[in-house]
C-alpha cells in the first residue's frame, strides 16, 4: 500500500476541489449542469457513510468546521476524491450522526 503525501494546497483550494468534485457526480450519472438531484437542496451534499454506505444530506457550511475537514482529510488519504462512488467518508454511521448532530 503506497503512502500518499499529504496535499500542499492551501485550505480554500482543497474546499473548492471538494465541492466541485461533489457538484460534478450527478453530470456523471446522467443529469445535465442546469438539473440537481430533487432529494439534495441547494446549499447541500451528499455523502456516503460506513461499511454500507449510507447515504446523508449535509449544508455546505460543514465544509468550514474543523472535525469535519478531518474526515475530509481522511477521505483523501483511504479514497482518494477521484472516483465514482461519491464522497465516502470513512468512519462508522453513529460517529458521524453524533458529529453531525453536533455541527447543525
Amino acid at each position: 500500500m503506497a503512502i500518499r503525501k499529504p496535499s500542499k494546497l492551501p485550505q480554500t483550494a482543497v474546499l473548492k476541489q471538494i465541492l466541485k468534485r461533489c457538484s460534478s457526480l450527478g453530470r456523471k450519472h446522467g443529469y445535465d449542469e442546469d438539473v440537481l438531484p430533487l432529494d439534495v437542496p441547494k446549499g447541500h451534499f451528499a455523502v456516503y457513510v460506513g461499511e454500507n454506505r449510507s447515504r446523508y444530506i449535509v449544508p455546505i457550511s460543514f465544509l468550514t468546521h474543523p472535525e469535519f475537514q478531518c474526515l475530509l482529510r481522511r477521505a483523501e488519504e483511504e479514497f482518494g476524491f477521484n472516483h465514482d462512488m461519491g464522497l465516502t467518508i470513512p468512519c462508522e454511521e453513529v460517529v458521524f450522526r453524533s458529529l453531525a448532530s453536533m455541527l447543525r
